[in-house]
C-alpha cells in the first residue's frame, strides 16, 4: 500500500470532466483509471468520485467504517420513483429494520426449500431444445429466472407473461442506468417520454404485486413463499410492513433476483464453451453425483467443482460491476482522509482482474476457488456480493440457484460458441453481453432424469 496522503486526479474536460469516457465504456475506463494507484479521483463534471481498487481500503469502507457511509445519493435520486425507500436505497434505522424484517426470509433454512423448484424450471426450459440447435442463452436463463423468482416469491407462475415481465426490468433497468449516468437528472415529476415511461411500467409491475397481496391476504394462506414471510414480519413492538413497503421490497427482489442470476449463468456457458476442459471437469463432477437422477439440496455439498465454476464467473463477469457510496462524516480510509460528502466507488470487475490477487486474471480458471487456493485471496479482493452488513441479502438464494440450474444443464447439454459471432461485457445497470448469448447446444448421452 502506497504511504502518502495525496490523491491522483483524472481532470477530463474542464466542464464535463471524464462523463463522456465512463459512459462510452465505463469497463475499460476503470481498468484505465487502475493505473494511477489504489485510489484516485475522477472528476464527474462538479463533482469527485474517489475510485478505489484495493481490497484493504474495500474493507476500511464496507466493514471498518461502514457506519460513516451511506448508499450513493446518485443512487437514491435514480430509483426514488422505481422502488421508493426500501432496503437497496435506504439507511440508517430504517435499513436496519427491514434487514431485520427481511433477514429470516432468506436464511438457509428458508430458501432450501426452494431448491426443487429451481430444479424444475432448468428441467423444463432444456425439454424444447436440440442437438445442434442455436440456443439463444441469455433469454433462456432469463426465462428460468424469472420463473423460478415468480413461484418462490408468490407462489404462482407468470406463464405466458414471463417474457414481458422480464422484459419490462429490463426497460426499467436501462432507464435507471441512464439516469445514474448523468451529471445532473430531470426531476421526475416532469411529463418526459422517459418519465413517462417509467411510470407506466412501474404503475404495471406494482398492480400485479398488489393483486398478489390482495389475493393473499383475503385467503390468508401461508404458502411457504417470500410473500408470506414478508406479509407475517414483524418487529418486536408487532408492527410489520405496509402494502406499500412490501412492494418496493419486491420490486427490487423481482428485478435484482432474476436478472443478475441469469447473467451470472450466461456467462458462465460463455467461459464453459471457451474451456472445454472445464467443461469436461465440471460434467464428470455432475455425472458422478447424479448419474441419471435430478438434482437436489442435498446435492450441493459433493458439487464442489460447481461452486468453483460460478465463483469464477463471478470474478470475472461480476453482474454487479461497481457500487458507490457517500461519506456521512470526514473519514479516513487507509492513509487517505475523504471529507464529509466524498463520494467512493468500488468495482468488483477491476478488483476481480487485478493480477495482484489473481495470476493470469484473464484466463478462466475456476481451480483458483479450491478451498487452499481461495484461502490465499484477500477477502475483499473478491466482492460480486458486496461485503460487510449490507452484503447482499440474497446471495445464498443466488448460489444455490446458479449451481442447481448449472448442474441440471450441464447433465444434458453443452455449448460451443458459433464461428461468426462475436460479444463482449458491457456496461449496463448489471453487467451483459453487448450482443446476446447465442451458442449451439449439443446433447450429451440421452438419459431419463429420475
Amino acid at each position: 500500500m502506497p504511504q502518502q496522503n495525496e490523491i491522483p486526479t483524472i481532470r477530463g474536460h474542464w466542464l464535463t470532466g471524464v462523463i463522456k469516457e465512463f459512459n462510452a465504456d465505463s469497463l475499460r475506463f476503470l481498468e484505465k483509471a487502475t493505473t494511477y494507484g489504489d485510489i484516485v479521483k475522477l472528476k464527474f463534471g462538479p463533482f469527485n468520485v474517489h475510485f478505489i481498487n484495493h481490497p484493504d481500503l474495500v474493507h476500511d469502507v464496507l466493514v471498518s467504517n461502514a457506519s460513516r457511509f451511506h448508499k450513493s445519493f446518485v443512487v437514491k435520486r435514480s430509483f426514488k420513483d422505481v422502488s421508493g425507500e426500501n432496503l437497496f436505497t435506504s439507511d440508517s434505522e430504517f435499513w436496519k429494520r427491514q434487514r431485520k424484517l427481511m433477514q429470516p426470509a432468506f436464511h438457509a433454512k428458508s430458501i432450501g426449500a426452494y431448491a426443487d423448484t429451481m430444479v424444475d424450471y432448468a428441467l423444463a426450459e432444456i425439454e424444447n431444445w436440440s442437438d445442434n440447435a442455436e440456443v439463444d442463452v441469455d433469454a433462456a436463463m432469463t426465462t428460468v429466472t424469472m420463473n423460478i423468482i415468480t413461484k418462490t416469491m408468490f407462489d404462482t407462475e407468470v406463464g405466458d407473461e414471463t417474457r414481458a415481465v422480464g422484459e419490462s426490468f429490463t426497460r426499467l433497468l436501462q432507464i435507471v442506468n441512464n439516469r445514474v449516468g448523468r451529471i445532473f437528472d430531470f426531476p421526475h415529476w416532469l411529463p418526459t417520454s422517459e418519465n413517462r415511461e417509467i411510470h407506466r411500467l412501474v404503475d404495471k409491475l406494482k398492480a400485479m404485486i398488489q393483486g398478489f397481496i390482495d389475493e393473499r391476504r383475503a385467503s390468508r394462506d401461508d404458502k411457504g413463499d417470500l410473500l408470506a414471510m414478508l406479509l407475517m414480519a414483524q418487529d418486536g413492538d408487532g408492527s410489520g410492513m405496509s402494502d406499500e413497503q412490501i412492494i418496493n421490497e419486491m420490486l427490487t427482489i423481482f428485478g435484482a433476483g432474476h436478472e443478475t442470476t441469469a447473467y451470472t449463468l450466461t456467462f458462465a456457458w460463455y467461459a464453459l464453451a471457451q474451456n472445454p476442459t472445464v467443461l469436461e471437469k465440471l460434467q464428470q463432477e455432475v455425472d458422478t453425483v447424479l448419474g441419471n437422477r435430478r438434482a437436489t439440496l442435498a446435492d450441493l455439498p459433493n458439487l464442489p467443482y460447481s461452486e468453483m465454476v460460478i465463483k469464477e464467473t463471478l470474478r470475472l463477469y461480476p453482474p454487479a460491476w461497481g457500487f458507490t457510496r457517500n461519506a456521512i462524516a470526514a473519514v479516513k480510509i487507509g492513509d487517505y482522509a475523504l471529507p464529509k460528502g466524498a463520494a467512493v466507488m468500488m468495482s468488483p470487475w477491476t478488483m476481480g482482474r487485478d493480477a495482484r490477487w489473481y495470476p493470469q486474471p484473464l484466463d478462466f480458471n475456476p481451480e483458483r476457488f479450491s478451498p487452499e487456493n481461495e484461502a490465499t485471496i484477500p477477502r475483499y479482493a473478491f466482492i460480486p456480493f458486496g461485503g460487510g452488513p449490507r452484503v447482499c441479502i440474497g446471495n445464498q438464494f443466488a448460489m444455490m440457484e446458479a449451481r442447481l440450474i448449472l448442474a441440471t444443464i450441464a447433465q444434458h447439454y453443452r455449448f460451443t460458441l458459433k464461428p461468426d459471432f462475436e460479444t463482449e461485457p458491457i456496461r449496463a445497470f448489471t453487467l451483459r453481453p453487448s450482443n446476446g448469448m447465442k451458442l449451439i447446444a449439443h446433447t450429451r448421452e440421452a438419459i431419463p432424469v429420475l
